[in-house]
């Protein structure tokens, strides 16, 4: 990892170095999504199978995948798996259980009764990285706070030939339908429909940038859908200090970059030697991993940053707005007050990244690109709606009449003020 010392850049070189490698080619990649989306609401399944094909390198005939196909699949499976899925649902269920928000009611003043109520989201489409890397965690992560949430609909895309393990997953955690498609593609099919594929009112999942652009661009069109949360390639922000176990640090770093090569990892420290140290574990550490490729092109994007303090660390950190930030110091909660910025925070040398993308019970779908500052990890809350509700008596329409009244003069909207009146005598 290139190592920079952050007091000598300027403003400019600073910016540079909390940069994505993704966001370099955005504009691209805009363009190739809207070329996407644009083919798949003209030529319908004819151009899922077609664009499978072209980036998958599969043909794939029938796009949703059989209910025979499911139920086959957990024969392929160890009995170890299936109860490590069990125990880390379990987890994942309670964490969002507790999150399901209750409804509010007060009386702002006598008579006038306010609400807060929910309800979820109708029709959701789940999308789950495939590849090299089948994700049966991140069904975990979607399906199970949808299914709490009260989703009357739930699909799930992922890209073909998709793994036993995600098909036995998503069973388990109760999605209806299945389809054989990824990429940019799958996201346009769920929020604009197919001849085989529903239509979803909002879409959930990680991917790479091409995906992560797809979202955002039917998110803004009202015939699409809506999208949880920009959650493009993975990214992990390191603080640590002297005290520091360095080849825990290089394992976290490297857990991350192992990922994809659009994926980028940044150490943080106020420690020379410490920093030397993560950097001689890398290298040790990099020559054990099965996807050593990947994780050395993800490293050509990552560095270390060397600051004065912890406190400048976290304001870099703040300022990066980690996905997934580890702060492995000697008083690891001391530092959680300055946290700003991050979609998950781990504490302490104990507690790998690897725990909360799999079974802690916490979330694994976060923001990057940055927009930890203004997305939150996905919750239960995401897949509902809120509502209001008010009601009046008589009494207190007659006591809040005069405000009303007041304010709909003030902004000559008669009608408004009419709608009052003419309840309490004033106006005919």
């Amino acid at each position: 990892m290139q190592t920079l010392i952050w007091n000598q850049l300027n403003l400019t070189q600073q910016q540079d170095a909390l940069q994505r490698p993704a966001v370099s080619s955005a504009q691209k990649i805009s363009q190739i999504v809207k070329e996407i989306i644009t083919q798949v609401r003209t030529e319908d399944d004819d151009a899922l199978r077609e664009l499978t094909k072209k980036f998958d390198k599969v043909a794939v005939e029938q796009l949703r995948v059989s209910q025979q196909q499911i139920r086959s699949a957990g024969n392929n499976l160890s009995g170890e798996f299936k109860q490590a899925i069990k125990l880390a649902s379990s987890n994942i269920a309670k964490f969002h259980q507790a999150q399901k928000p209750t409804p509010t009611m007060i009386e702002t003043q006598p008579g006038i009764r306010c609400e807060l109520r929910y309800s979820a989201v109708e029709k959701v489409g789940l999308y789950v990285p495939g590849g090299s890397a089948p994700l049966p965690s991140t069904v975990m992560m979607l399906a199970i706070p949808a299914k709490i949430a009260g989703c009357s609909k739930i699909i799930l895309c992922s890209p073909a030939p998709i793994s036993d393990a995600i098909l036995y997953t998503a069973d388990m955690c109760g999605v209806d339908e299945i389809y054989s498609i990824g990429g940019a593609q799958a996201i346009a099919a769920m929020a604009y429909g197919t001849q085989s594929v529903p239509k979803v009112d909002k879409i959930f999942g990680p991917g790479n940038a091409f995906v992560t652009e797809a979202k955002r661009q039917v998110a803004e069109d009202y015939q699409g859908a809506a999208m949880d949360l920009p959650a493009g390639p993975s990214e992990v922000l390191v603080v640590a200090d002297a005290q520091a176990n360095p080849a825990f640090v290089a394992a976290d770093l490297l857990s991350q970059a192992e990922h994809g090569p659009d994926s980028q990892v940044l150490l943080v420290s106020d420690s020379n030697e410490l920093t030397n140290q993560v950097n001689d574990e890398i290298n040790r550490q990099t020559t054990l991993l099965e996807r050593r490729e990947i994780a050395e092109q993800a490293l050509a994007n990552s560095r270390a940053i060397i600051v004065e303090s912890l406190e400048q660390a976290m304001e870099v950190s703040n300022r990066y707005g980690p996905e997934h930030l580890i702060i492995q110091t000697e008083q690891p909660r001391q530092l959680l007050p300055w946290v700003k910025n991050a979609g998950s925070v781990f504490l302490g040398a104990w507690t790998p990244e690897s725990v909360g993308d799999y079974a802690s019970g916490t979330n694994h779908t976060l923001p990057t690109y940055g927009y930890t500052r203004t997305y939150s990890s996905l919750g239960t809350a995401d897949f509902m709606k809120r509502y209001t509700v008010q009601e009046l008596s008589e009494q207190s329409l007659r006591n809040l009449a005069p405000t009303v009244i007041e304010i709909a003069n003030a902004e000559g909207l008669s009608a408004h003020r009419r709608a009052v009146t003419l309840r309490i005598g004033q106006e005919k």
